[in-house]
């Protein structure tokens, strides 16, 4: 999709995140207080990216998560910005910037994907059938 159009179908916060390496407000978005069954996919590419059963409450007041559902869909990209070394991460399938990944994160992995959740859109597990992504079901402890 090209960015003009993007332009249109996005909000100014979702564009400023994806197009523009941007950050929204901690605990001012939609999804850092969400615990809700359910995928957070790409709001770009709509790709599958983030699992609620790999989510965490990190005090950060972004979703926080310990990996991603499939790993090639995330690239990984080292961020100088701001006066600090970090490591982005980005929507591989959407070309678009998601949030950064720390290694502060819990065991086993340690890791902590601090995404933006103007980057996702959230597929509650009772819509995954409807929405097009029964395969993802499997991840649930509930079937």
């Amino acid at each position: 999709m090209k960015k003009d159009e993007l332009k249109d179908k996005l909000s100014p916060i979702q564009y400023n995140v994806t197009q523009k390496n941007g950050t929204e407000p901690p605990f001012r978005n939609d999804y850092w207080n969400t615990f809700e069954e359910g995928i957070y996919v790409d709001i770009i590419s709509g790709k599958a990216l983030f699992s609620s059963e790999d989510k965490y409450d990190a005090g950060c007041g972004w979703p926080s998560f310990t990996k991603p559902i499939d790993e090639t869909e995330i690239e990984e990209k080292k961020d100088t910005s701001h006066f600090m070394v970090r490591t982005e991460v980005r929507s591989k399938s959407g070309e678009s910037h998601l949030g950064h990944v720390f290694d502060d994160g819990p065991e086993p992995s340690k890791l902590r994907y601090c995404i933006n959740s103007a980057a996702l859109r959230f597929i509650p597990f009772e819509k995954m059938d409807e929405e097009g992504y029964s395969e993802y079901k499997k991840l649930f402890r509930k079937k």
